[in-house]
């Protein structure tokens, strides 16, 4: 192949994967583009979403909208206590799971990675009976505790606390410390890249959530912003307003787009050092 021919590969990659990327963009540049609009508009004609006048007020009703603040109160304590659950027994699972040895300890790890190759939809129906016999629907404890069950999480920890090296352990526990302490105060920080991804990971998985919200949250003022925003369209698209709507959903999706804008390097150096294991 000519030194020409391999110049071009590249380009040609870049510019299909360009291509790729501004096809994934278009449905969001026009969910944006429809919440700038004013309902009524859209309603005569969805065309008129291209030309101005454009205008923040589906914004500002919600704003002013207090049902929808209660949907966002709700999705972030559930994907707060979620992400905060999973990242401390994920942790303490996977230091176990590395450093300890107990009976059975290879045998309970294959268990665990069993649940990533079970779908929630197998184990829907027993959950539902569990939580309604306990009457715990309508809470954010039946909301959160499903999703504190995260076999990936235990893997990753696993596995990054498996790449530590023993002598460090060692060297802390002859200066005093306990097993205890030497998880907290000297191997836990050298898991901050593995903990941020599975943050970042595990709080999109609460936000976005739809199934589980959808069966255990029947009052109205427990829904997660996804479900409600759901309900808004399936019940309420004629008197809210396509406009409205599509706000609704730009504004679901800002905080996950943050989150990730802030944390993205820990995801990639997350990434590199799995790699390099």
């Amino acid at each position: 192949m000519s030194s020409a021919a391999v110049r071009r590969v590249p380009r040609a990659a870049v510019i299909g994967v360009t291509m790729a990327a501004g096809l994934m963009v278009l449905p969001m540049l026009w969910v944006l583009i429809l919440s700038l609009k004013d309902s009524s508009a859209l309603m005569a004609d969805t065309t008129t979403a291209f030309s101005p006048p454009w205008t923040l007020v589906n914004y500002a009703n919600i704003v002013g909208d207090g049902q929808v603040a209660v949907w966002l109160l709700n999705s972030t304590i559930v994907s707060l206590l979620m992400t905060g659950g999973v990242l401390f027994l994920s942790s303490l699972a996977g230091y176990g799971f590395a450093r300890l040895e107990f009976p059975g300890r290879n045998i309970l790890f294959i268990v665990v990675l069993f649940g990533l190759a079970i779908p929630e939809q197998a184990v829907i129906i027993g959950r539902h009976q569990l939580f309604a016999a306990a009457e715990m629907h309508n809470t954010y404890t039946a909301l959160v505790m499903p999703g504190l069950s995260a076999p990936f999480g235990v893997f990753l920890m696993t596995q990054y606390f498996r790449a530590i090296p023993r002598e460090i352990d060692e060297a802390a526990m002859l200066d005093g410390a306990s097993r205890f302490r030497v998880f907290w105060r000297v191997l836990l920080p050298l898991t901050v890249p593995a903990q941020a991804t599975l943050g970042i990971f595990t709080f999109f998985h609460a936000w976005n959530d739809y199934w589980w919200p959808l069966i255990s949250a029947t009052n109205r003022d427990m829904l997660t912003l996804t479900v409600g925003i759901a309900a808004s369209q399936q019940n309420f698209a004629q008197a809210e307003g396509l406009g409205f709507l599509m706000a609704q959903a730009v504004f679901a999706g800002l905080p996950v787009l943050i989150i990730y804008v802030i944390f993205q390097k820990y995801i990639v150096r997350a990434v590199a050092g799995a790699a390099g294991q």
